[in-house]
């Protein structure tokens, strides 16, 4: 494309109008969402070279792509660095383009709509003003620390600048995003507009002259003398959930920005956070890694022009009435199914928590939510789904004549799904007419927060279904993980041994607390003795038995059941719960505590690949990671094992923050 003052360029479309503001959209060519690759960088420095030959009155610069703002940098680009020195010349690129666009003689405006992420909001921040589109789609974030780097194109001297130190370090150090009115609540944008007036604001605000953004006296006091005082503060939050050696990255952002005023460029090849140790940490290769796993989940059910629009989920438990709850939040129209009105009440009062937990309080989408959430006693919606979803007790008989009564009046083209988790779907097909229809859709518990979904193939299961199914989970924005029917598919396969080894070496006289205590050390998200009570006693049993190849019963566990002990949900298990919370005692540090609870752990993983179970032992590490929460610092087992031979200690990362699994009976 040739621009109005006569400069050719592939990624960058350079418009101006005549009262003097140019318009630059960036619109990376060849691909669907914008990064921030070698040859892109390169072009934006001609950009600025042709701005600075002829400046406008101002600068708005956007997005061509429907996709979003800026993803980020090229992670393809990253992972093709063969040398610290390469690395740092990388870092190099990004912060010396940048620093040149803060200075730049004209006012600058990002135009945010939809994802704004990494390198993409270290462009923005690097502009005058910052814009943001009041749309569910607009993301804010600094994500880097989430593949064990730093955000070293300015994001670690411009957002303390901005929003101040303490909450800077808080975004920065946690990878989260922010929306659209918090990104103008906090200060990050200078406004929040809805889509229909965002260029007309853009060239207000632009011409406007105003200056930018001061931040109170006590943020500036953090962000000079007091820097020292605020860093020690945020070491100490971090150090409880992460050791340095496991996790350089997030200490390394601190010591940046209260050390070297967020420069990389300017730490020392020897420091701790030095890009060269950063870049050659274990730890940044295997979350990089896992981020390559979870794209190759979120692959699963492209390509398809399946978009369902309405999902009927029949059992309205803890699990059906979660995954109802979910489809309605994503825009879906449900139909809940169960005996009668009064057992989906439940349902949709818990529904409406995690309504006006996810729409903050926003009355107009949390009523239409609601309004998706229709409660069908009569089933009357099976007729007009695109998806029906079983999720009943574990019953073969019982779902065995749900399925015949949905097959004959479903409509033809419909995903006819079971969310068990221990019967096999050949034994539930048996009654079909058409067994290539039936799929496995296994949510876990908390549906909410988990972001793994295993869609199970059966012998008869059609390709179709799967994809279609896979096409269905990705709408929820969650991960579907292909796995063949086998007891206990990937994750509850591998879960069951794992939590069964843990209990054993409570009858061998080790507390609770010490248990959990060595296995969260290494870096799960939750230690397996309270996984089992989180999970409830009695469906661990039944769990056990089914998934551990007939192995003898844990004595206690078997008396604690029988004495109605049956952990959380019954107030007592192998701890006492209050408030929500399992009280514990002191743990005892015991070597080799968890390479032993973690060994059938691995072992059941091995046999999943070697069985089939999932495709390739890749796979078997991303369903593992995303759904039981094992530490993505190694990798994921299969990858643990290969890499390293032996179990290291370490602790559970930013990443595994929000991971917290628990089956339960509806499946």
């Amino acid at each position: 494309m040739v621009d109005d003052i006569g400069c050719s360029f592939t990624h960058w479309h350079l418009r101006r109008e005549p009262d003097g503001i140019a318009w630059l959209a960036f619109d990376k060519a060849g691909s669907s969402t914008n990064t921030l690759s070698a040859d892109v960088m390169a072009e934006f420095a001609r950009v600025l070279d042709a701005l600075d030959a002829a400046p406008p009155l101002g600068l708005v610069m956007t997005s061509a792509k429907p996709a979003g703002f800026i993803a980020g940098a090229d992670i393809e680009e990253f992972t093709r660095l063969d040398s610290p020195a390469a690395a740092r010349a990388l870092v190099a690129r990004g912060w010396q383009l940048f620093e040149r666009l803060a200075k730049v003689r004209y006012p600058t405006l990002a135009l945010i709509r939809g994802h704004c992420l990494g390198g993409g909001l270290e462009l923005a921040l690097a502009c005058r003003y910052r814009i943001v589109v009041d749309e569910p789609a607009t993301r804010l974030a600094l994500p880097e620390v989430m593949l064990g780097i730093v955000p070293g194109w300015g994001g670690m001297k411009r957002l303390p600048q901005r929003i101040g130190p303490a909450l800077a370090l808080d975004l920065m150090l946690t990878g989260k995003p922010v929306d659209a009115r918090k990104a103008k609540r906090i200060g990050l944008a200078d406004d929040c507009v809805p889509p229909r007036v965002m260029e007309r604001a853009a060239r207000m605000r632009l011409l406007s002259g105003a200056a930018p953004r001061t931040l109170p006296w006590m943020a500036r006091v953090l962000n000079g003398p007091f820097r020292v005082v605020v860093a020690a503060r945020a070491r100490k939050q971090v150090a409880s959930r992460a050791r340095r050696e496991h996790y350089p990255a997030p200490y390394a952002i601190i010591d940046i920005w209260a050390r070297f005023g967020g420069d990389a460029l300017a730490v020392p090849a020897h420091d701790p956070a030095a890009l060269e140790v950063i870049f050659a940490s274990p730890t940044t290769q295997n979350l990089v890694r896992v981020y390559q796993l979870q794209e190759r989940l979120k692959s699963f059910g492209k390509g398809g022009d399946f978009v369902p629009r309405h999902v009927h989920v029949v059992g309205a438990g803890v699990m059906g009435g979660d995954i109802a709850a979910v489809c309605a939040l994503r825009g879906l129209t449900v139909t809940l199914q169960d005996q009668t009105v009064e057992r989906i009440a439940p349902a949709i009062a818990r529904a409406a928590k995690l309504f006006e937990r996810k729409l903050k309080g926003d009355r107009r989408e949390l009523r239409f939510a609601l309004d998706r959430l229709i409660a069908d006693p009569q089933g009357h919606g099976v007729a007009r789904a695109d998806v029906v979803i079983e999720a009943i007790f574990e019953n073969l008989e019982a779902k065995r004549a749900l399925f015949a009564d949905i097959e004959r009046r479903a409509r033809p083209d419909a995903v006819l799904a079971s969310n068990t988790s221990s019967l096999r779907l050949e034994d539930i097909a048996t009654v079909l007419a058409d067994p290539a229809r039936l799929v496995g859709i296994h949510f876990f518990n908390p549906v909410a927060m988990m972001p793994l979904v295993e869609v199970v193939q059966g012998e008869a299961s059609a390709e179709a279904a799967l994809q279609r199914a896979a096409a269905f989970v990705r709408q929820l924005d969650k991960l579907p993980l292909p796995v063949r029917s086998a007891p206990g598919f990937l994750v509850n396969a591998v879960l069951g041994p794992y939590m069964l080894e843990a209990l054993r070496c409570v009858e061998e006289g080790i507390a609770p607390e010490t248990v959990d205590a060595a296995l969260v050390d290494f870096g799960m998200p939750m230690g397996p003795v309270e996984l089992v009570d989180t999970v409830g006693l009695d469906i661990a049993l039944a769990a056990g038995k089914a998934l551990t190849q007939g192995a003898a019963v844990p004595p206690r566990l078997q008396a604690l059941v029988d004495a109605g002990k049956l952990g959380r949900k019954s107030g007592e298990g192998y701890y006492r719960w209050m408030d929500g919370k399992p009280q514990k005692g002191k743990a005892t540090a015991l070597a080799g505590l968890a390479e032993r609870v973690l060994a059938p752990l691995l072992e059941a993983t091995r046999r999943c690949v070697a069985a089939g179970v999932v495709a390739d032992a890749d796979l078997a590490d991303a369903g593992v990671i995303f759904g039981t929460g094992f530490a993505p610092w190694t990798g994921g087992p299969m990858h643990f094992q290969q890499s390293s031979g032996k179990v290291r200690m370490g602790e559970s990362p930013i990443l595994s923050d929000c991971m917290q699994i628990a089956n339960n009976k509806d499946g």
